[in-house]
């Protein structure tokens, strides 16, 4: 299985997604830019969670006040294993903020190890995908935020 999923958030139909895609390595997160484009939504990337936390005004220095980055992104998208800060702690960070913890945060990895994604489903993470994404992966993932059955 390649999708653990917990319940969904959505935005409107008539809004094109924005979805911050968070790797360190550049043909991961150029294939993520594309594949979700391709699915007609806004990208911002991040080549680490130290600069995705400052995108959305969380950084060291901003005071932890979201700055207005926030309300743009519908979705987050992270890898796990990133040098500096994990995905996981990533996601603690976003869901500890009063104003990004209802922001879907999907995690993605190449391993599946069991006890890793129960850990981040339990951190509140929307969905644990497994690498390489798929072009149905990404449209899974839009389909929720759009409300698809």
């Amino acid at each position: 299985m390649d999708f653990y999923s917990s319940s969904s958030s959505t935005i409107s139909s008539h809004e094109e997604p924005h979805v911050l895609a968070v790797d360190d390595n550049l043909i991961d997160r150029k294939l993520v830019e594309k594949l979700l484009k391709k699915s007609s939504c806004k990208v911002t990337t991040a080549e680490n969670g130290l600069r995705a936390l400052e995108y959305l005004g969380l950084g060291a220095d901003q005071e932890h006040s979201a700055n207005n980055n926030c309300s743009k992104v519908n979705m987050i998208i992270t890898d796990y294993c990133m040098p500096g800060m994990s995905g996981y702690e990533l996601l603690k960070k976003i869901k500890e903020s009063s104003i990004l913890k209802d922001v879907p945060v999907v995690i993605v990895s190449s391993e599946n190890i069991p006890t890793r994604i129960d850990q981040c489903m339990e951190e509140g993470a929307q969905m644990f995908m497994l690498k390489p994404l798929k072009h149905s992966d990404v449209k899974r993932l839009r389909c929720q935020l759009m409300q698809c059955q």
